[in-house]
């Protein structure tokens, strides 16, 4: 085995990669060779880092030392200023993680103090295409735990006691989800994974399999053994390369290893794991219309019951969690659900992951125990919103969520207290906004993206989603009425109460949440035909102030011609041929445009 004196950690998640990281790694390469220190310093890829935002990132050990948002041409200074010389440069840091004379790990930096990584624990710390450094860092222990030293009834009621509950959403008790499987009458029994995650903001998933796929294997080869199944299915969108990719090489390397297949550690059980690739259908996350599509038809939701731990694939009990869900389960097993139930609230065991993004200066993964509140997540790991603008709202839960209020970021997260808000937790994805956001429009986005993806198989959810948004179209042209807003509440009541699965039922949250948190915002958008927030194009005008020199720059890149004056005079916006563009206002270098 080689020996190493430093190892380079270069990102080889989504983002990074789409920035770039690759290049960064064979320059690495290069520059090693060149300086004699290939032998010395080995370079490895990862999955995700977390801080998304300071990407590509590349980490040196044993220092930690967290350079951000390096660039190709850096990479010569890094390997013959640190790695030949030992001076830690200090201009390519990230910025947090120097003070002073100071200079900070990457654990220490504010953005990794208040988490606790459970099921991001190895994401961004081992290479995960080499089966060989997950089980150095206790892969599969678990599993040969459970098989050797634990009944199906053990590993069943480790689970329930430790309280977890499923990741996907709903946040059913994934024990109860077990036992269910497990007494259910079947002489054939499946596991699957829902890898789907198609809420917009949402890469929780994608990113566990990106940089750990290995403790998804053993998760699922766990539950097998705990219910009874001997094949799993993970159903993962083709829109994740990366991801399929590396969770292709992981089932490969474990098939190898003995540990996928026949006769797992000699136990006599079997279990074999399989991909199914999703064209990408957001309602495919709801669990039937899951189980359709790896059977091979339209992805389309089912009445419940029976529910798939009593009739799921091709008719058989099938036990169903998503990634996070299951990435939780070697750990539990291996440091016992005592440990685990010690971790966040009452009602809400353990950590959860949450994709942050939107108006937050540290875009990226975050994972905190449940009761964590969402101030701490917004300001103290999300580093507060950029350029000194004001906190407006967060929406969590996705398409499925509502808009959490300023006055309450205070609230501690877990499943119950998000509901009890108007909002849910959902998949993990959370959204932040700040002032220049329009509510009404906010709504309009969700509900667009809802109207998209109905599968159209319920004509509550087919039609009345339609109906509301073609009433927040009508609000934010400045056409709707007082009488539009009481239509969408009763119709988000209708669609609510009366869809055939979740999609539907949870499609008017962001609506019904804007109305009740922003009420005020639909009346100025009906009564003062006026977008305070200047997003709605329609009811907005560009008006030339009296700081106006003539200077002409924005009459000369005004695409419709509708300004006038003359040179040295102040001019005038023609309201009438405006096409609310702002062409005029970007180009003006002295504050004479408004935009009301």
């Amino acid at each position: 085995m080689e020996l190493y004196r430093s190892h380079v950690l270069v990102c080889g998640g989504t983002g990074c990669t789409s920035s770039g990281s690759l290049t960064l790694e064979e320059r690495f390469a290069v520059e090693l060779e060149k300086h004699n220190l290939d032998k010395e310093v080995q370079v490895v890829r990862t999955g995700c880092f977390g801080l998304c935002e300071a990407g590509p990132i590349v980490i040196v050990y044993p220092e930690g030392s967290f350079y951000s948002r390096v660039e190709a041409d850096q990479v010569e200074r890094i390997v013959e200023e640190h790695l030949l010389k030992g001076r830690i440069v200090k201009d390519l840091l990230f910025e947090e993680s120097v003070e002073e004379d100071t200079i900070k790990a990457i654990d220490e930096v504010g953005f990794y103090k208040k988490q606790m990584r459970i099921a991001l624990r190895n994401c961004g710390v081992i290479n995960p295409e080499d089966i060989e450094e997950y089980i150095a860092l206790d892969g599969y222990k678990a599993l040969g735990k459970a098989l050797t030293e634990m009944s199906q009834e053990d590993v069943i009621n480790s689970i329930k006691r430790s309280g977890l509950r499923g990741r996907g959403g709903g946040g059913f008790p994934s024990g109860l989800k077990w036992d269910f499987t497990y007494k259910a009458e079947g002489d054939v029994k499946y596991v699957a994974c829902n890898a789907d995650e198609g809420d917009p903001g949402a890469f929780m998933d994608r990113s566990i399999l990106e940089g750990d796929p290995h403790a998804l294997i053993e998760a699922m080869a766990i539950a097998a053994y705990a219910i009874g199944a001997e094949k799993g299915f993970v159903y993962v969108r083709a829109e994740y390369p990366i991801a399929v990719d590396r969770l292709s090489i992981a089932i490969e390397q474990a098939k190898e290893y003995g540990l996928l297949g026949t006769d797992i550690f000699g136990t006599g059980f079997n279990f074999d794991l399989e991909i199914r690739l999703g064209a990408g259908a957001f309602v495919c996350g709801e669990e039937t219309a899951l189980i359709a599509s790896i059977e091979g038809f339209r992805g389309m939701p089912r009445p419940r019951p029976p529910f798939p731990a009593e009739k799921g694939i091709f008719g058989k009990p099938t036990l169903l969690n998503n990634v996070e869900t299951y990435a939780n389960v070697p750990r539990i097993i291996l440091k016992g659900d005592e440990w685990f139930s010690s971790i966040g609230t009452e009602g809400s065991k353990g950590t959860k992951v949450f994709a942050l993004g939107g108006k937050i200066n540290n875009t990226g993964l975050v994972e905190v125990p449940m009761g964590t509140t969402l101030r701490e997540v917004i300001y103290d790991i999300g580093g507060g919103i950029p350029n000194g603008k004001k906190f407006k709202a967060v929406q969590t839960g996705g398409p499925s969520g509502g808009c959490i209020t300023e006055e309450m970021l205070d609230t501690e997260i877990d499943f119950d207290n998000l509901t009890a808000i108007g909002s849910m937790m959902g998949s993990g994805g959370m959204i932040v906004m700040d002032e220049d956001n329009c509510m009404v429009d906010i709504a309009r986005f969700f509900l667009d993206f809802t109207v998209e993806e109905s599968c159209g198989k319920c004509v509550p959810c087919r039609e009345g989603t339609k109906r509301m948004l073609e009433i927040l179209d009508r609000i934010c042209e400045g056409k709707g009425t007082l009488e539009d807003i009481d239509a969408l509440e009763a119709l988000s009541s209708a669609i609510t109460e009366s869809s055939l699965c979740g999609l539907g039922q949870t499609a008017a949250n962001p609506v019904v949440s804007t109305i009740k948190n922003f009420r005020h915002e639909y009346v100025e958008h009906v009564v003062d035909k006026r977008c305070s927030a200047g997003v709605c194009t329609d009811l907005l005008q560009y008006v030339i102030n009296d700081k106006c020199i003539g200077c002409t720059a924005c009459a000369r890149v005004c695409p419709v011609s509708c300004i006038e004056g003359e040179v040295k005079q102040p001019h005038v916006i023609d309201q009438d041929k405006c096409i609310k563009c702002g062409a005029c206002m970007d180009k003006c270098k002295f504050s004479a445009i408004d935009k009301k």
